[in-house]
């Protein structure tokens, strides 16, 4: 049988994704960015989970889109979640990039796709379009000058030279590097401590911080609250406070 080209797995309330295509550097065909797609599915859907990481299979993050399938017109792509299954509209729910090797193209853009990187002092991330005359389309020429300075961006765009996880971290993109192998369980670790806080408070707190960059400031205030609500009038939060007066650890229920 063929393996799966997508590996979910549940750590508790922590669902690891696993990029499965090692022989291709984990790049992205049609049934890759449906099984991702489903991925993405499950862990809006399921209350129990409230946060994933993303990682590749083989020593490589992902190189982006499979040439040999687009070649066979094929385009790596889904309906509900845009581009290898989640370019257009990740999970609401936060999303860790633990990055070992190559995270180009495509891959790179999937890393973008994340709220927070963990990488190691190996991994390598570019935007290489440019020297086959093609465009990144996959959200990294709009995500990436909104994470690190113009400039800066401009010329990883331009001149798709891969960069070094050491000057991704230094302009902010990146937010903990590693020794090679241990991208994965530094990621299982910054879930364990964002596990720690309420899930529905990280589901708004995410999206206010994502939405709120085209927000004027009369804006935000009534559209913070309004993402805010559903947290705020959730049953952790009576949770939350009772257990701060009894000092004791909260025992969220995602709900």
């Amino acid at each position: 049988m063929t393996e799966p080209t997508i590996l979910t797995e549940r750590d508790g309330a922590c669902l690891i994704i696993t990029m499965n295509r090692p022989r291709v550097r984990n790049a992205f065909d049609d049934a890759m960015s449906e099984a991702m797609a489903t991925a993405h599915d499950l862990l809006d859907d399921d209350e129990s989970l409230w946060i994933a990481i993303i990682h590749g299979a083989g020593g490589n993050f992902s190189a982006g889109a499979d040439l040999k399938a687009l070649a066979r017109g094929e385009r790596a792509t889904t309906a509900r979640r845009g581009n290898f299954g989640m370019l257009a509209r990740p999970s609401r729910k936060p999303v860790i990039a633990a990055i070992e090797g190559f995270a180009l193209g495509g891959g790179f853009e999937v890393a973008l796709a994340c709220d927070l990187v963990v990488a190691s002092c190996e991994a390598e991330f570019g935007l290489p379009e440019v020297k086959y005359n093609l465009v990144a389309l996959g959200g990294g020429l709009f995500r990436l000058p909104r994470r690190m300075p113009y400039h800066a961006a401009l010329e990883i765009a331009l001149s798709g030279e891969p960069v070094d996880a050491e000057i991704m971290h230094r302009w902010g993109v990146v937010n903990h590097v590693t020794e090679v192998g241990d991208a994965l369980p530094r990621a299982r670790q910054l879930a364990d401590a964002l596990l720690r806080n309420g899930p529905t408070a990280l589901v708004a707190t995410k999206r206010i911080v994502a939405d709120s960059a085209g927000w004027t400031d009369d804006q935000a205030w009534d559209q913070q609250l309004s993402i805010a609500r559903t947290a705020l009038e959730a049953e952790d939060a009576s949770e939350g406070l009772l257990a701060f007066a009894e000092k004791r650890t909260p025992r969220w229920k995602g709900r």
